[in-house]
């Protein structure tokens, strides 16, 4: 207000002293590309609205001109300037007919405004008009620049205000903690958050020392990094733990140098300490990294830890050239328990070994569940040598067995369980992580195979048998994609020598190594799942060839073909729908297959088994039990199975020529079948003789190289084809074979 009182002052003064009392002074400020009055008291006040706000330009009056040409502009008369074009009808309504117009520079040469003197008639400046015009012009430059300093200055204390306001406003609502610390380590300044996040109330903080306030193992820490900051110069992020109002908080701490925070202090150097609280966050990345690297039933290390340990347990022996070993434990029979009292019942039981076991390994051992009822104890030092680790690990296992001695207790129930243990010893000839548990696992199910209870070191020789089998199951998993499996047929004759069924073995006619039996890649295919894709194959064949046959209108309805139904497959659940599935696709009756299980399958559960048979005979399939007299079948249950066929196995007719226990052993069988009113046929028949004598003991059927050895489909065909038409009897038997 001052410096604008001042601009009017000058204006009168100029006016008295200029020789026309028509003289009008204006002052105008230029903000931007506008201008605007700042002083004309005796023009009217009308007209200085309207021009009020005029952009500068070439041809904007005299006012505008000068500012756009940073030069004095003189229009002697108003009414025929072309710079007046646009406004002289404005100007001239209000009497101005000249107007004089000189720009004011401030010192810094830039454009403050303009000073004009208007007149009431049309008039040119004399040279001691001009020279009186720039002598107002200098101390109206002065009065001009100081009024924009002082607009300057007063339009800085209202934003800063304003940005004062916000950003106490923006800490008061950021979950962040802002300390302003000096040097010293004084609370100069606190912002955002609650007290909950301080030490103590913000009020008993404000302008205390750091050294003061916070216990000597807090403080320190601080102060030094109040010093790093201050002596890098630079932002420091870092991790911290502090018990404040709230509970004992883990903050991410960020720092950044201040100077020149306060003004009555400028040469004290101050640092902005940001504080946020990570404490949910660094609670929630270590039950992550809980879940990655621990089991979450026991809490023991998982197979990952387990893999990161025993890496650094395999690069110290390296070093070291100890010895160390890897225990492989599974608990015996624990599906007895999941089976019998659930899920829950073996958790239970799982959580309270892993206690036994935590219990008397060393703290330098690591005890890992790594799936299941599988455990693993690392010993990262058994000895300095095999020999000795060899001793020490055996006193390792024998501990852990002895956990299992007293038993497990589920509600009120107990359990006498055992385990298993594989041992592999780790020195600087095995380091292989991969193989180590693999070795070592191996080891487990040797024990397993000793019958459980009991530990077994790595054997090389048996881990090559695994790796080969493992081959194996990839290559028939290729072989099923590739077609490579097929069934082959071997007829089945009666007594009189009619033709009245066969039986389907399936065979694998491998592109490399030829046509492979099925007791080298069966085992493997059952240990693996495989069997019932590849009884499919055979299921399949079988209605093909009943379909044949059955076309050629040469065999009747009482002519059926067997398939081995394997241990695996008759407990499956799915056996039924796979049996159905396949004849329904070919149209096929189920009377017309014959299911062969072996005599072991029956001592198992009976129950169970012969409900399973019930139900597929009820459906319309035929049961041959297989081998029979190799097994221990219960002669009480065989009643009451519902079984239409007795298979004498071939090592039995090997020796019914004998006229001894061989002999002895066949006729009984027969005999057994005859009482139970059910056919008995013989396997393996390779002579004349052979069959001569089992028809004197009256046996229904035989099978065997005397007949034909197993056939293709197609082969298997032709000889039916050839053969049904001849009536086979004893006189001409010998002439039955492939056309």
């Amino acid at each position: 207000m001052f410096y604008v009182a001042l601009l009017s002052h000058l204006k009168f003064s100029i006016e008295e002293v200029i020789d026309d009392e028509s003289a009008r002074c204006s002052i105008l400020s230029l903000k931007g590309n506008q201008l605007f009055h700042c002083a004309a008291p005796n023009i009217d006040d009308k007209y200085c609205q309207l021009i009020n706000g005029l952009q500068i330009g070439p041809n904007v009056g005299s006012c505008g001109t000068a500012a756009y040409r940073k030069s004095r502009t003189i229009v002697e008369d108003i009414a025929i300037s072309p710079l007046w074009k646009d406004f002289k009808e404005l100007a001239l309504g209000f009497g101005l007919k000249a107007c004089w117009s000189t720009p004011i520079i401030s010192t810094q040469l830039e454009i403050l405004g303009t000073f004009a003197i208007y007149h009431g008639s049309p008039k040119a400046p004399s040279t001691k008009d001009l020279e009186l015009i720039d002598y107002f012009v200098h101390f109206s430059s002065i009065a001009l620049e100081k009024n924009v300093e002082s607009l300057k200055v007063k339009q800085l204390i209202v934003d800063l205000q304003q940005s004062n306001k916000k950003f106490e406003a923006f800490t008061n609502v950021l979950p962040d903690l802002t300390l302003i610390l000096s040097e010293d380590g004084e609370y100069t300044d606190i912002y955002g958050s609650s007290d909950e996040l301080l030490y103590d109330s913000l009020s008993k903080l404000i302008h205390k020392n750091i050294n003061d306030v916070l216990p000597k193992k807090d403080a320190l820490p601080m102060m030094a990094v109040i010093e790093k900051t201050l002596a890098t110069n630079d932002i420091q992020v870092f991790e911290y733990q502090l018990e404040v109002q709230k509970g004992k908080i883990t903050f991410e701490g960020r720092t950044a140098p201040i100077d020149r925070y306060q003004s009555n202090n400028p040469s004290q150097r101050h640092v902005v300490w940001i504080a946020r609280d990570i404490t949910i966050r660094k609670e929630t990345e270590k039950e992550i990294e809980k879940l990655a690297f621990f089991d979450s039933l026991t809490n023991l290390p998982n197979r990952r830890m387990l893999n990161e340990r025993l890496s650094m347990c395999v690069n110290r022996i390296k070093r070291t050239n100890k010895t160390g070993a890897l225990l492989y434990l599974d608990v015996d029979k624990f599906k007895r328990v999941n089976d019998s009292l659930g899920h829950s019942a073996g958790d239970e039981l799982l959580v309270e070994l892993s206690k036994r076991l935590s219990a008397i390994i060393r703290e330098s051992d690591t005890l890992a569940r790594v799936g299941g009822d599988e455990f693993v104890i690392l010993l990262e030092y058994v000895g300095e040598d095999n020999e000795q680790a060899n001793i020490e690990s055996a006193i390792v296992a024998q501990k852990l067995q002895s956990v299992f001695h007293e038993k497990f207790e589920i509600g009120r129930l107990a359990f006498q369980v055992s385990c298993s243990i594989g041992i592999c010893l780790i020195d600087s000839g095995n380091s292989a992580i991969d193989n180590i548990l693999k070795f070592a696992d191996t080891a487990m199910y040797r024990s397993k195979d000793k019958g459980g209870n009991s530990y077994s070191f790595y054997d090389p020789k048996l881990q090559t048998l695994l790796e080969k089998q493992v081959e194996l199951e990839t290559d028939i998993v290729r072989a099923i994609a590739c077609d490579e499996f097929c069934a082959y047929f071997q007829p089945q004759i009666s007594a009189s020598g009619e033709i009245i069924g066969a039986e389907a073995l399936i065979r694998w006619n491998h592109p490399v190594k030829g046509l492979i039996a099925p007791n080298e890649f069966i085992p493997i295919a059952e240990q693996y799942g495989l069997i019932q894709k590849l009884q499919n194959i055979v299921l399949r064949d079988i209605c093909i060839l009943i379909n044949q046959l059955s076309a050629e209108n040469i065999i009747d309805e009482l002519f059926t073909v067997s398939i081995n139904i394997s241990q695996c497959q008759f407990n499956s659940f799915t056996l039924k729908a796979e049996l159905l599935n396949t004849i329904t696709d070919f149209n096929v009756r189920p009377s017309q297959i014959k299911l062969e299980i072996t005599e072991t399958m029956l001592s198992g559960d009976i129950e169970n088994t012969i409900q399973q048979m019930e139900e597929l005979k009820e459906n319309g399939f035929i049961f041959s039990i297989d081998d029979f007299g190799t097994g221990y079948s219960c002669l009480t249950y065989l009643s009451a199975l519902p079984v239409k066929e007795l298979k004498i196995d071939k090592s039995f007719i090997d020796k019914v020529l004998d006229n001894g226990t061989g002999f002895s052993i066949v006729e009984t069988i027969i005999n057994l079948a005859k009482s139970l009113n059910i056919p008995a046929v013989a396997e393996g028949v390779e002579t004349l003789e052979q069959f001569e004598t089992l028809k004197t003991m009256h046996i229904d059927a035989i099978q065997g190289y005397l007949i034909a050895k197993p056939m293709l489909k197609n082969d298997y065909l032709a000889w039916h084809k050839h053969n049904v038409e001849e009536n086979i009897r004893e006189e001409n038997i010998e002439n039955i074979g492939h056309p």
